[in-house]
């Protein structure tokens, strides 16, 4: 299923139980766009609320996901999903909680490997002194920058 959104288009994937995938567009394009869209319960419920959320009125996803990673990328996205709207951590933050706290360039991976964002929202971890280094989504780190202003997030 793809949706509209302020960020570009957003491309969902499920089965019939769980998210599977999230992408945001990036060069006007999304993985599967040569591809006839497909609906269920799931990617209805998905889309109604990625639409709130950009409209303000939602700040909490409440959507089965199904993370296909390793067990440290796992980990990994199991801090960011403890992390709610307008919250931030740091990259040694999420290494400290998953037990690897010199792993700044292995959580950074396992951050951009995240199968689901904004639904998980990766887009809410920082450096250390709120600088931006980097997005996997969409443009990279403007689109980045809108969801952190979003969520009124200070950065730098």
């Amino acid at each position: 299923m793809r949706v509209a959104s302020p960020i570009g288009r957003i491309e969902i994937t499920a089965d019939e139980h769980a998210i599977t995938s999230l992408a945001i567009e990036r060069d006007g394009h999304l993985p599967h766009d040569e591809m006839t869209e497909s609906s269920n319960a799931v990617l209805e419920s998905a889309a109604g609320q990625l639409a709130e959320y950009f409209a303000g009125e939602r700040h909490d996803f409440d959507l089965p996901v199904n993370l296909a990673g390793t067990q440290f990328q796992r980990a990994v996205w199991a801090e960011l999903a403890r992390l709610k709207f307008g919250d931030v951590s740091s990259y040694g933050a999420i290494g400290l909680a998953t037990g690897r706290p010199t792993a700044g360039r292995a959580v950074g991976g396992a951050i951009g490997a995240n199968p689901v964002p904004i639904i998980i929202g990766c887009h809410r971890v920082l450096a250390a002194n709120r600088k931006i280094t980097g997005y996997s989504g969409g443009r990279g780190i403007p689109t980045k920058v809108w969801l952190l202003d979003h969520e009124s997030i200070p950065h730098q």
